[in-house]
């Protein structure tokens, strides 16, 4: 990233609407206003009515010029923002307006944000807060990235940073000091500190991922033989035609998904193909990757023909507990079926007629809430901070056998580098684009 350069975006979406914003941030910010509007900067925070022209002096709109000074702003430096009508001439002309005027270049994905980042305004943490609320789609999802972007994990992890480092001045200061006259027990008093500090990690890896499922979406497989309804349940659940439906087995090759919002929790479907032994090569692919599917997901639903159930081989190894297993077809008259055996929770079903699917989506929205709900505490939301407290744990696991006080310092000075790649304090270069090119242009 160019350091000194000034940059420029649309920063609200493009397409017709009432109002577009575009931002400028850098040291030529104030230039820029000038130039465009022809007069000077106006009152910092305080909109101002103004006319933007182009080179020529046409007018290109009239519209709200705001300015933030540096160091008071989003980025920590200059930045202009013009709010004008959000039509596709007016972006255009302005966006070509920018352009001409020297020292501007277009911002690339997530700068904006990059730049606060280095100009302190933001922790990694809070950084990928703003980029999840940006991209939220549910109640949960908003919830959780407005707390991350408030500091939720910031704090928590910043907390155990520095009662790592004050640990680590403890050790070292027994290590370069054994001359002087230090209390007998400074290095022996840290033990049970880590060791508090290590049961609190271990704890916080113990989620089971609920943060990361409100996140990136609860995932639910659809598995079964072929011809036991799986389309039609994936049609009902989403209740809309959205899998083709067919007598015909194996009509189903690839997965289909469809996402709902269950609760607030993002979810989704996935209808897999028909599990059958076939020499169809195409089909035997779909079967692989509904078998992949199956393996990663956090809830599979076994399918069945309810006049037909006899703990079909094909489909009850994917099923393990907590999954459950749906008879369909229960509006056909048959006979008696087979009683479903523990522990799978077990339903009967139409797809056809909608019998039993509102028990079938509360069910599933009950699932997905004890999964990804019912704590107060602030969970992980990528695996990059999952990564990074795994190492800091092993090393103050290994912290716990050192008989060395050096070796002992080392494990301190790993767990600490290791919580500081989560929030940025240390080794984040390798990290930024990863994390920024995850925003949209203008943020």
């Amino acid at each position: 990233m160019e350091r000194r350069s000034t940059i420029f975006a649309l920063a609200s979406a493009r397409g017709r609407a009432g109002i577009c914003v575009f931002r400028v941030s850098g040291p030529a910010a104030k230039a820029a206003v000038e130039t465009l509007t022809g007069a000077p900067v106006p009152t910092p925070r305080q909109a101002s009515l103004r006319d933007t022209r182009l080179a020529d002096g046409t007018l290109i709109d009239r519209g709200l010029v705001l300015w933030f000074e540096a160091p008071h702003s989003f980025t920590g430096e200059d930045v202009a923002e013009f709010h004008l009508h959000g039509g596709p001439a007016v972006i255009a002309a302005m966006t070509r307006r920018l352009g001409e005027l020297p020292g501007l270049r277009p911002a690339d994905a997530g700068e904006f944000t990059r730049r606060a980042f280095m100009a302190g305004k933001l922790d990694l943490t809070e950084a990928e807060g703003l980029a999840d609320l940006i991209n939220a789609e549910t109640e949960q999802q908003r919830r959780l990235a407005l707390r991350q972007l408030q500091g939720g994990l910031k704090e928590q992890y910043e907390r155990w940073r520095g009662e790592l480092v004050r640990a680590l001045a403890h050790i070292e200061a027994a290590i370069d000091f054994v001359d002087e006259a230090l209390p007998d027990d400074l290095a022996t008093s840290v033990g049970p500190r880590v060791a508090k500090l290590r049961a609190e990690i271990e704890a916080h890896l113990a989620d089971h991922r609920r943060g990361e499922i409100v996140r990136d979406g609860f995932t639910v497989v659809i598995l079964g033989a072929p011809n036991v309804g799986k389309s039609s349940l994936l049609n009902a659940l989403a209740r809309r035609d959205v899998a083709i439906v067919s007598s015909v087995p194996g009509t189903t090759r690839d997965a289909i998904e469809v996402d709902l919002d269950l609760g607030g929790y993002a979810v989704t479907l996935i209808d897999t193909a028909g599990l059958r032994d076939t020499t169809d090569e195409i089909e035997s692919e779909g079967i692989r990757r509904a078998r992949a599917k199956a393996q990663y997901a956090d809830l599979r639903l076994g399918v069945f023909d309810a006049a037909e159930f006899v703990n079909d081989s094909r489909v009850s190894p994917e099923l393990v507990e907590g999954d459950a297993i749906l008879l369909n077809k229960c509006d056909v008259p048959r006979a008696a079926t087979q009683t479903v055996a523990a522990p799978l929770h077990s339903m009967r079903i139409s797809a056809k007629t909608g019998e039993g699917i509102d028990a079938l989506l509360a069910w599933l929205e009950g699932q997905v809430v004890a999964r990804a709900g019912g704590s107060e505490s602030m969970p992980m939301t990528r695996a990059r901070h999952r990564e990074a407290l795994v190492d800091a744990h092993t090393a103050l696991q290994r912290f716990t056998m050192a008989t060395a006080l050096d070796v002992a310092a080392e494990d301190l000075r790993i767990a600490t580098r290791a919580l500081g790649r989560i929030t940025g304090r240390v080794d984040v270069e390798d990290l930024l684009d990863v994390i920024f090119r995850e925003f949209c242009i203008g943020k």
